[in-house]
């Protein structure tokens, strides 16, 4: 079993943090959702680049039968300390700590479009403009898992609330996965894989990835439903590329469980990344559908970050 002690989240930490003098410094919120029917998922991000003066505002509702829903914006003003509060260009949310490490909700109001082809952002297409509203509470349901050798957590959860397409209204009841980090965040300096889920027994999985050149470096865990928690000493995500770079499927196998999951992306949800100095990578997200060989299923959230060799459109 983990020593916890090793991977303990201070309560202080749900807080903002002063950043250093980098340029690429960031500090994020990152929040996912699937409901438990598997009908309707979405994730939304705050990544606040206060030395960049700008805050990326990157949040999608998809579902394996529904359009992308993409409300996203890279320029929005930053929140002053101590708040995750935004009200500019028409985006209006607001990310509040109820209780530390035990309760985390965002209210949001934004524009929004709709791609019935995900690959669609890819190509610069504009998609139909539409409106996205999220109450959302993401409750903890598991053990906020510290990183051991950089500032980032993630945190198992239950998630209910609302979410507004349009006119259309929809209840959320579900399950997801909520992380904060803090440092600097280069985006296309090198590539990864990460994913986070619930299998239907209850146990917790989040692995990443981290495809350094000449390296591979692990992080996860595997949350048991009788509390036990598993550090990933060993993972190696594999996966086969569809048109546009999409992933058609994965494979994860994790040590030192021996656990091997396979992974289906069922409703994606894609950014294309541009830094100030050109760099571009392509971020395909999906809502996944994961099956272990022992046959438990379950659901969640995947990313690869896909640094281009080149000026890629976006």
């Amino acid at each position: 079993m983990t020593d916890l002690q090793t991977h303990v989240v201070d309560p202080a930490d749900e807080g903002r943090h002063e950043p250093t003098d980098e340029l690429l410094w960031n500090e994020s919120h990152y929040l996912d959702f699937v409901s438990h029917d598997g009908s309707l998922s979405g994730y939304a991000r705050i990544g606040l680049y206060p030395n960049l003066g700008v805050t990326w505002w990157t949040t999608v509702v998809v579902g394996p039968d529904r359009p992308l829903v993409a409300s996203v914006s890279y320029d929005l003003a930053v929140a002053p300390l101590p708040g995750l509060a935004v009200d500019d260009a028409g985006y209006t949310f607001a990310g509040v700590v109820g209780s530390p490490l035990d309760e985390f909700r965002l209210e949001a109001v934004a524009p929004a479009v709709v791609h019935d082809d995900p690959a669609d952002v890819y190509r610069g297409a504009g998609g139909r403009a539409t409106t996205l509203d999220l109450d959302l509470t993401w409750s903890t349901d598991g053990i906020p898992y510290h990183y051991d050798v950089t500032t980032r957590y993630e945190v198992p959860c239950l998630v209910g609330g609302t979410v507004t397409v349009g006119g259309e209204r929809v209840a959320v009841e579900g399950h997801g996965q909520r992380d904060h980090s803090w440092g600097v965040r280069d985006w296309w300096a090198f590539g990864w894989c990460w994913f986070a889920g619930r299998l239907y027994d209850g146990t917790r999985v989040h692995g990443a990835d981290i495809r350094i050149p000449g390296q591979r470096i692990p992080f996860g865990y595997v949350q048991h439903p009788d509390g036990e928690v598993v550090t990933i000493t060993g993972l190696d995500v594999t996966e086969v590329l569809g048109a546009e770079g999409l992933p058609s499927s994965a494979m994860a196998r994790i040590d030192p469980l021996g656990l091997t999951l396979d992974i289906e992306p069922v409703a994606f949800a894609p950014l294309v990344l541009v830094a100030t100095d050109g760099r571009v990578s392509r971020f395909p997200r999906a809502m996944v559908r994961f099956t272990a060989a022992d046959g438990r299923k379950g659901t969640g959230w995947i990313e690869w970050n896909q640094p281009q060799a080149g000026p890629v459109g976006q």
